[in-house]
């Protein structure tokens, strides 16, 4: 696992001392972007591909081959849902939409709520033990973005704050104590590492 020796055995000091509630610009930028979406009920294909722009530019092919009704229905979908599980499937319904995608959509759209699940996040809880799983962190399925939701809303709750800062302060906490790659690249492909404040493709480069 591509992480150096952590001076914690909890996830609560650790949060606490490295609390984030400072949002990066790009993100508050799609925030206040979003909330006409949320207003109008569904998101639009130019929404979508400037989430996936945040995210993870690779996937924006696949995304842009989403009819505009498509992206209306399924997004609809997921917002009018009171499930969390049928908001997941309804959004990766959607062509390069996947789990973290999703979860990027959904903070965006709801930062007080939602989170973005990826490597990182994911890797940096199993280090701590607070999830036993998928040590990996990659092809993360509606159990671990849910355990993932119900640990960054704990907190969230715990410590005043909204779920994106719980989320955030994760995935600073693994930038500094990584170690090595993130991706074994022979089986999963070179990560997108280009100099962009951008989430490039689970890499989130910021």
């Amino acid at each position: 696992m591509p992480l150096r020796r952590i001076p914690y055995k909890r996830l609560e000091p650790l949060v606490r001392n490295y609390l984030s509630t400072r949002e990066e610009s790009e993100a508050t930028g799609l925030i206040r972007q979003l909330r006409t979406a949320r207003l109008r009920g569904y998101v639009l294909p130019e929404e979508l591909e400037a989430v996936c722009y945040w995210k993870s530019p690779r996937a924006i092919r696949h995304i842009r081959a989403n009819g505009a009704g498509r992206v209306r229905s399924a997004t609809g979908a997921a917002l009018r849902s009171r499930s969390e599980r049928k908001r997941l499937e309804a959004l990766t319904s959607l062509r390069g939409v996947s789990v973290p995608m999703a979860s990027a959509l959904l903070t965006l759209l709801d930062p007080k709520r939602y989170g973005v699940i990826d490597i990182r996040v994911w890797q940096l809880l199993h280090k701590l033990g607070t999830v036993k799983k998928n040590p990996g962190g990659v092809g993360f399925k509606f159990r671990n973005w849910y355990q993932f939701l119900m640990i960054i809303r704990h907190f969230a709750k715990k410590f005043g704050v909204k779920a994106r800062d719980i989320e955030r302060t994760l995935f600073l906490v693994h930038k500094e104590y990584q170690a090595g790659r993130l991706y074994d690249a022979g089986k999963l492909g070179k990560p997108d590492t280009r100099p962009s404040p951008a989430r490039g493709g689970g890499v989130r480069m910021r």
